[in-house]
C-alpha cells in the first residue's frame, strides 16, 4: 500500500478574505433580510424579493430526484462490495438503522412535546397551497402503494416524484450489487455522476445569501418581527436535541461499548471544527478515519463503516427531517395524524439514505420527505430556509459525531477493538493531532 504523508502545513487551505467566506456572507445576508422585513414591510412583501426565496427552493429541488438516484445506488452497490467482510456489514447496517430510527424518533417526539411551530402567524400562498394539494389529490391507502410504482422510470424522473424514484433506485442498486465485478464500470459511472451532480449543488449554494436574504425578508415582511421569535426557537430547539442525541443516547451506547461520549468528543474536537467552519461532514472524512484508526478502530471495520455510513447513519439529518417537518405542519395549521407521522418515519428512513455530508443535503432531503408525505407543505420550506444554514452546521456535527460512534461500537462489537490504544488516546496520553508518523508508518 502507497503510504501518504500529511503535514499540517498541508492540511490548512488558504484563508480567504472574509467577504468571501460562504457563512459570511449568508449571515449577512440572513441579518439584513430580517431587516429590510422589519423596517420596510411592504417593500420585503414585493414578488421579486419572495422570488429570491422560491427561485433558491427551486434551484435546489431540480437537483433532487438524480441525487438521489445517484447516492442511494451508489450506496447499495458498495455495501455490496462490504458484504465480502460478512458480519462487520451486518453489523453495521443493524447499527446504522438502530441509531436512525432513534435519531428519527427523538425528533417526532420534541416536536409533539415543545411544539415549536404552534402560534407561527404565516401560512404560505393560498394559491401555492391549492396547487399542491390538487397535485396530490385525494388518495386511498391502496393507490398510496400502486402510485409508488411508476408508469415508466423516465416519467418518475421527470415528474420529481420521489418515492418513484426510490422505488427505482433501491431495484437498480439491488440488480447492481448481484453483477458483482460486471457492474464495475456501471458503479463507477454513478459515482461519477454523484460528484458531477454534487457540484451542481456547490454550484447553486453560491445562491444562498441571496436565497436567504428573500426568504427571511419576506418571512418578516409578511409576518411581524415575532416571528423571529419561532424560528429562533426552532434554532435552540433543534439545537437541544442533537445535543441530547449525542450526549444522552449515543452516551448510552458508548458506556456500553465502554468509553467516554465526553472524551470522544474532546478526541475528535479538531474535526468537529473543520465541519463548523465548512458545514459539511464530508470535509473532515479523511481526519477521522484516521483518528480512529489511531483509536485502536482495525483499518478494515474504519474502511467499511465511516464511508458507508456517510449515506446511512446520517443522525443529525434524521433529526432535522421529522423536527423541522413537524414545525412546518404546525407553522401552516396542518395537523399530522399518528399513521402520517409514523409514515415520515418510514420515508424518512430512505430519504436520509440519499443525503451527503455537503452543505443544504439536509434541505433536499427535507424537501423529498415533505414531498412523499404532504405535498402541499413544500411551500412551508420557505419558512425555515433563512436559517438553514444554522441547521446544517448541526446536522454536519451530529453525522460526524454519529459515525465516529458508530465505528468505535462496531469495532467493540466485531472484537477487533484495542482497548489499549483507546485508553491512551482519550486519556489524551497520545498527541491525537501528530498523525504524520502514524500515516507513513501504516
Amino acid at each position: 500500500m502507497t503510504s501518504i504523508t500529511v503535514t499540517g502545513d498541508a492540511a490548512v487551505a488558504p484563508r480567504k478574505p472574509f467577504y468571501r467566506v460562504l457563512y459570511v456572507q449568508v449571515l449577512t445576508a440572513i441579518v439584513l433580510g430580517a431587516i429590510v422585513g422589519w423596517l420596510w414591510p411592504e417593500f420585503a412583501k414585493n414578488e421579486w424579493i419572495k422570488a429570491m426565496g422560491d427561485g433558491f427552493v427551486s434551484l435546489i429541488k431540480m437537483v433532487i430526484a438524480p441525487i438521489i438516484f445517484c447516492t442511494v445506488v451508489s450506496g447499495i452497490a458498495h455495501i455490496g462490495e462490504a458484504k465480502k467482510v460478512g458480519r462487520v456489514a451486518v453489523k453495521a447496517l443493524v447499527y446504522f438503522e438502530v441509531a436512525s430510527t432513534f435519531a428519527l424518533v427523538l425528533g417526532l417526539v420534541v416536536a409533539n412535546l415543545t411544539h415549536p411551530g404552534t402560534g407561527f402567524s404565516g401560512k404560505p400562498d393560498a394559491a401555492a397551497v391549492a396547487g399542491y394539494a390538487k397535485q396530490a389529490g385525494e388518495m386511498k391507502s391502496v393507490d398510496f402503494v400502486l402510485h409508488i410504482i411508476p408508469d415508466s422510470v423516465v416519467g418518475a424522473f421527470a415528474r420529481g416524484d420521489i418515492l418513484q424514484v426510490l422505488l427505482f433506485s433501491i431495484l437498480f442498486g439491488f440488480a447492481l450489487m448481484a453483477l458483482g465485478e460486471r457492474g464495475h464500470t456501471v458503479r463507477s459511472t454513478i459515482d461519477d455522476m454523484a460528484h458531477a451532480m454534487f457540484g451542481v449543488i456547490a454550484i447553486i449554494v453560491k445562491a444562498a445569501p441571496i436565497g436567504a436574504f428573500g426568504a427571511m425578508a419576506y418571512t418578516v415582511g409578511r409576518y411581524g418581527h415575532g416571528a423571529l421569535l419561532s424560528l429562533v426557537e426552532l434554532i435552540l430547539t433543534f439545537y437541544l436535541t442533537a445535543a441530547i442525541f449525542v450526549f444522552v443516547v449515543l452516551g448510552i451506547i458508548a458506556r456500553i461499548a465502554g468509553f467516554s461520549i465526553f472524551k470522544f468528543v474532546g478526541y475528535i474536537k479538531d474535526e468537529l471544527l473543520i465541519v463548523l467552519g465548512t458545514s459539511s461532514s464530508e470535509s473532515a472524512l479523511p481526519q477521522l478515519m484516521e483518528k480512529l484508526e489511531r483509536l485502536g478502530c482495525s483499518k478494515s471495520v474504519v474502511g467499511l463503516v465511516v464511508p458507508t455510513g456517510y449515506s446511512f447513519n446520517l443522525d443529525g439529518t434524521n433529526i432535522y427531517m421529522t423536527l423541522a417537518t413537524l414545525f412546518i405542519a404546525q407553522a401552516m395549521n396542518v395537523p399530522l395524524t399518528f399513521g402520517e407521522q409514523i409514515t415520515i418515519l418510514l420515508v424518512a428512513m430512505l430519504t436520509s439514505k440519499g443525503a451527503s455530508g455537503i452543505t443544504g443535503a439536509g434541505f433536499i432531503t427535507l424537501a423529498a420527505t415533505l414531498a412523499a408525505i404532504r405535498p402541499e407543505l413544500v411551500p412551508g420550506m420557505a419558512i425555515v430556509l433563512g436559517i438553514d444554514k444554522f441547521m446544517s452546521e448541526c446536522r454536519a456535527l451530529t453525522n460526524l459525531t454519529g459515525n465516529g460512534v458508530a465505528c468505535v461500537v462496531v469495532s467493540w462489537w466485531e472484537g477487533e477493538l484495542d482497548r489499549s490504544k483507546l485508553n491512551a488516546a482519550l486519556g489524551r496520553r497520545v498527541d491525537p493531532s501528530d498523525i504524520e508518523t502514524a500515516i507513513t508508518t501504516g
